[in-house]
């Protein structure tokens, strides 16, 4: 079926249109405090039933899938109940009574430095930290000037189209999982830990997903709750989210607080970086949480030569849902801060915002002091994008902010796929999944080229873990990097295999026969991409854009699809624009999330559209299909470049994210 058929025209398999026999409707009890004790539970299933937690990560301070004598954010899951159908499910809930003692919660980053611990074993709200550089004294550099500042992304829900949702079908000593994921290999890995059950009595099928935006390639507490209940009932068990259960307990993005020194010379060389990162954490241990704030303080130093860095990057408890990934997951992060920093510095020396870039962007490739390797140097890129952008004659007329940023690309370990041929058809399966980014049509496009044949008889199917057991998973702006590699090595085996058995590859020998091969594309090490983004804009008395241009130049390595170049550049565009602009989570002083619907989340319609003029070049990267990354790079360099742009027509310095409208308007 083509996308055509699945989206457009509605035949999609979303998980609320699989409907089992017998099945059961799961709703879940829900702590109304941000931090409290449990004295009591009536009715339901609870961790009386089911002690467990979820995490794969080891820490002492891991989540219970169902709280266990007290409960630290609000939505927290206390009980589950069944129903024969979503309403009666609901119903349901009445029957549950709690007991609680309300406690203070700890609702913020700067709560978290002033509260005593939330956790006993704990001597303050620093659930752990990492120290990445070297420590050094400023009167061990060389520098005429610096500058520091407190930059704070406040944090972000994902909210994809499509909700978290399950249904786990335990029947003849199976348990059948159906989850639309971003990788139903991990998922299954985190089961199987969970409730300790053999790998072989566990099979995921993957089905279509409405967005996923990171949160999808995750597992989460009602995962496991599900799973367990299918196999106790002996019944299908469902489990649908509504947008406030998202909302409160979804695992939430960016949630960061850097406080940044960067040294410099009078020429604008920069000397020097130093600061603290602290995440918001949530309650609880996550392991998502650390790829995060690794990104963030590993990638800080961005495309620039600093040869001293150091930074402490401190998980914060707070009584919020658990710090997850959302689109870039501490990439966006690192890039604002430091350009924002760039920009400070620029002001301060009295410099061209470009000309501080281009005196500190690499000559050649560097590894930086905090361990990132960048694999390009960066100053040649950013000298061809400013001359594209017309960049000096633009800055005398219009309100211009710049980023020059590195898209790290999350290609290791590589990927799998396997390839079906039966019946005059090629039935295609990655694995990483597939959640709105149009993989079919590179999929086409390169099984088409490297065997010879027609698009038609080229399909992308969804997988499951019978059919394909291994998998890394969709994230990381890798797709096209590792999706098409391992198809291109896919297509030279399976053309190895049409010779050795026929003696030469013609297309219509393979078509004729059954073929079935699976492969894996082993790449050892994490590519990356030079990119730059030119923002424009205007905002009336009212604090509205009147108008908003977003120009990008940006390095895929090779172009495997224009449509799907395009369509990821523009619905990323929008989202980093909502991140300025409007988009966040708020929580009142008491650990309530004020936040209760998805226009509340300040998520930008389409009428927000703003205008583009997008460059894309090709510089082949070292990958079999030549292909670089590209998802994530409007998140990464949009909200710093929106940022300055609205700065310079308010005159004040902006290092709060989303900017609100009485900020614009002079009232804050």
């Amino acid at each position: 079926m083509s996308y055509l058929e699945r989206f457009v025209n509605g035949k999609g398999r979303y998980l609320d249109d699989i409907n089992l026999d017998g099945m059961l409707y799961m709703s879940l009890v829900r702590s109304p405090y941000a931090r409290a004790k449990i004295q009591k539970v009536e009715g339901g299933m609870t961790s009386k039933d089911l002690n467990a937690y979820y995490s794969m990560g080891e820490n002492d301070h891991k989540e219970p899938v169902l709280a266990i004598g007290e409960v630290n954010y609000q939505g927290q899951a206390i009980a589950a109940v069944f129903g024969k159908n979503r309403y009666e499910s609901e119903d349901l809930l009445s029957t549950v009574s709690v007991d609680y003692e309300p406690m203070e919660a700890v609702y913020s980053i700067d709560d978290a430095k002033k509260k005593p611990p939330i956790y006993k074993d704990k001597k303050d709200n620093v659930l752990s930290q990492e120290e990445v550089g070297v420590k050094f004294n400023e009167k061990d550099i060389d520098y005429d000037v610096k500058v520091t500042d407190t930059i704070l992304l406040d944090r972000v829900s994902a909210n994809p189209l499509e909700t978290r949702g399950i249904i786990a079908d335990y029947r003849d000593g199976i348990l059948n999982v159906y989850l639309p994921s971003q990788s139903i290999v991990r998922a299954k890995s985190g089961i199987v830990k969970s409730l300790g059950l053999p790998p072989e009595k566990v099979r995921l099928y993957l089905i279509d997903n409405g967005g996923a935006f990171g949160v999808k390639a995750l597992f989460y507490p009602e995962y496991i709750v599900a799973c367990y209940a299918s196999m106790k009932f002996g019944k299908p068990v469902k489990w649908q989210e509504t947008r406030t259960e998202h909302l409160q307990t979804c695992h939430a993005g960016r949630g960061v607080q850097a406080t940044l020194t960067l040294y410099a010379k009078k020429d604008g060389k920069i000397a020097g970086l130093d600061g603290e990162v602290l995440l918001d954490n949530g309650a609880y241990f996550a392991d998502e949480a650390s790829a995060d704030l690794g990104n963030v303080i590993h990638e800080m130093t961005g495309p620039y030569l600093i040869e001293k860095a150091h930074l402490i990057g401190k998980y914060m408890i707070t009584n919020k849902a658990l710090n997850g990934y959302y689109r870039g997951a501490g990439k966006p992060e690192a890039s604002i801060f430091m350009e924002r920093m760039m920009d400070l510095m620029a002001d301060k020396l009295n410099m061209d915002i470009a000309d501080i870039r281009l005196k500190n962007a690499l000559e050649k490739p560097f590894k930086s002091p905090l361990g990132w390797d960048i694999n390009y140097p960066t100053k040649p890129f950013l000298e061809e994008a400013l001359k594209y952008f017309n960049y000096r004659e633009l800055a005398k007329k219009e309100h211009v902010g710049i980023s020059l940023f590195i898209l790290d690309e999350d290609t290791a370990p590589g990927e799998s796929a396997r390839i079906i041929v039966k019946d005059g058809k090629v039935h295609t399966y990655l694995g990483g999944n597939v959640s709105g980014q149009g993989h079919e049509l590179f999929v086409k496009n390169i099984l088409s080229d490297e065997l010879d044949i027609e698009q038609d008889s080229i399909s992308l199917e969804l997988q499951d873990t019978e059919t394909l057991p291994t998998g890394v998973g969709t994230w990381g702006s890798k797709s096209a990097m590792t999706h098409g590699s391992v198809l291109m090595q896919a297509a030279e085996e399976l053309k190895k295999q049409v010779i050795e058995k026929y003696g030469k590859y013609t297309p219509e020998i393979l078509i004729k026969h059954d073929f079935d091969l699976t492969t894996f594309y082993k790449f050892d090490y994490n590519d990356n991409a030079v990119n730059f983004n030119l923002v424009t804009s205007k905002i009336n008395e009212a604090g509205d854009l009147e108008s908003l241009k977003i120009g990008a130049y940006y390095d895929v390595g090779k172009v495997l699809n224009m449509a799907n170049i395009m369509g990821q550049t523009e619905g990323g565009a929008l989202q980093a624009i909502g991140e300025v602009l409007s988009e966040t989570l708020r929580y009142s002083e008491d650990g309530q999330l004020m936040t209760t619907s998805i226009t509340d989340a300040g998520v930008l319609t389409a009428d927000h559209v703003p205008e583009f003029d997008i460059k894309i070049v090709e510089n082949p990267s070292l990958l079999k299909d030549k292909a670089k990354g590209l998802g994530e790079s409007p998140m990464i360099g949009i909200p710093e470049g929106l940022a300055r742009s609205l700065e310079t027509q308010i005159h004040k310095r902006i290092n709060i994210m989303p900017i609100t409208r009485e900020f614009l308007f002079g009232k804050q």
